[in-house]
């Protein structure tokens, strides 16, 4: 059934990438000494190997690279999983690959010196675009397959639940997925019981029997926390059966976003929630970045930023930089900088509400800056001192710091990371006076799924539509 199935897609897999990357070099090979496609920039293009010399470097490139997709998972099963985590490991590979291959010609012999670097690099190129085509023409001819009723993986659900439905809810919303729900086991809803039809069909009692006359691909263990009792004896059946077993926890109610799992020594804790930037080497890379991008950032927008300072001197009295306690990493408070765009005020008048539209605090000046967040611009110092990131959560003022952490569940997690000058709730439009549960939503997501790439997104997506915003007073 399935299992086989899937063994022969596989195999097939591998066949297939080692002609694409065989096709990718022949077509790198002619395109730079045939064609001479780099002719224009660099004059002619001469082999100093022969034709033989070259294609001999496939004895390497050919099982490195599969070797690498293997390490990579990209012939794991993946019926759910998400194109662009299949991109990034292609990408990947050929990246680990190409480093490799170029340190062997630099500390090889004299004669490796002249192996065509444009030729290498336009394979990787090659290679990488034809392998994420062959892959999508793969991933779409699938999903006309089981839309159809083919290639489906029968599973049998152990345990009605929350866990339960969830997991229905998602396969039923994505039927290219393959899955077909046969039916529950429960030992506490009435036989018949039906969930976007799909019936409860006995006791868990029965699973031992039904393993001996079906043959299901998959057993999903969904118990209710209060039935995790049955599971050592639920799994066990399962196990002397040789159906493939999966768990999923019945927590979503106590642990409501993606928690992170690390192996102890054989023991595997869970991490309530994952948060990418604890680790001190994404820390460290996204701090450089900060680092270079606020200085970059300062040079380009000094003039607009002179320009600025001098307009707020002489619109109102009062100073150029606005100074306001901010909550930030770790709870931890600080002053962020702004160009003033409101009339002066008392502390007590500053903390009181949230600028809304029409408001007569602001300055004429001062709309023009807040519209074009250009009031925002002096906080590149506060990203180079380190209270700030140039992506992340909005910090707010302490006052509804304090107010938030009672009203909105997970409001304080946000304080995990550092405060960004622009965040992905807010090129998504939830900036000024909206909705903060949105906000918080967005931000939560931010933190458990932050990436280089993503950070570069929000900050792509700043620049295109989040300078100037309607939500912004």
């Amino acid at each position: 059934m399935i299992k086989e199935n899937q063994k022969r897609l596989n195999n097939l897999a591998v066949l297939l990438d080692a002609l694409v990357i065989i096709a990718s070099y022949l077509a790198a090979y002619f395109l730079v000494f045939r064609l001479q496609i780099f002719s224009v920039f660099t004059g002619p293009v001469e082999a100093v190997y022969s034709f033989s010399q070259y294609m001999s470097a496939l004895f390497f490139l050919v099982p490195a690279l599969l070797c690498v997709y293997w390490v990579l998972r990209l012939y794991a099963p993946k019926r759910a999983a998400q194109s662009i985590k299949e991109i990034n490991s292609i990408l990947q590979a050929n990246l680990i690959i190409l480093l490799v291959f170029s340190m062997i010609l630099f500390l090889g012999k004299e004669r490796l010196q002249d192996f065509s670097r444009p030729m290498l690099a336009l394979f990787f190129v090659m290679n990488a675009l034809g392998d994420m085509l062959f892959r999508y023409s793969v991933r779409q001819v699938l999903r006309r397959v089981r839309r159809k009723g083919y290639n489906q993986k029968h599973v049998l659900l152990v345990g009605c639940s929350r866990a339960a439905f969830g997991y229905i809810d998602r396969t039923m919303e994505n039927p290219v997925w393959g899955y077909r729900v046969r039916g529950i086991l429960d030992d506490n809803t009435d036989w018949g019981y039906e969930y976007r039809g799909v019936h409860v069909i006995g006791p868990t009692t029965e699973l031992e029997d039904i393993l001996a006359v079906n043959r299901l691909d998959e057993i999903v263990i969904t118990l209710g926390l209060s039935e995790y009792d049955k599971l050592e004896h639920i799994v066990a059946v399962c196990e002397k059966s040789g159906v493939h077993t999966k768990f999923v926890p019945d927590y979503n109610n106590i642990i409501p976003t993606r928690p992170f799992t690390e192996d102890l020594l054989g023991l595997p804790v869970i991490h309530i929630r994952h948060v990418p930037l604890t680790d001190s080497f994404n820390a460290t890379i996204k701090r450089g970045m900060d680092i270079a991008g606020s200085i970059v950032a300062l040079i380009l927008f000094s003039p607009v930023m002179l320009a600025a300072a001098a307009a707020v001197r002489l619109s109102s009295p009062g100073p150029v930089i606005f100074k306001q306690e901010r909550v930030g990493l770790h709870n931890r408070t600080f002053s962020m900088y702004k160009f003033r765009s409101m009339c002066v005020q008392t502390p007590g008048e500053e903390k009181k509400e949230w600028t809304r539209a029409g408001d007569n605090r602001v300055t004429g000046v001062g709309r023009m800056l807040r519209k074009t967040s250009i009031d925002e611009l002096p906080q590149l110092f506060n990203v180079l001192k380190g209270d700030m990131s140039l992506v992340g959560p909005r910090p707010e003022r302490p006052f509804f710091v304090e107010k938030f952490r009672e009203e909105i569940p997970r409001y304080m997690i946000k304080h995990q990371v550092r405060p960004g000058m622009t965040g992905w709730a807010q090129v998504n439009g939830y900036r000024g006076d909206t909705s903060i549960r949105k906000r918080i939503d967005y931000d939560l997501y931010y933190i458990e799924n932050w990436t280089v790439g993503f950070d570069v997104k929000i900050l792509f997506l700043t620049v295109i539509c989040g300078f100037v915003n309607k939500n912004a007073y």
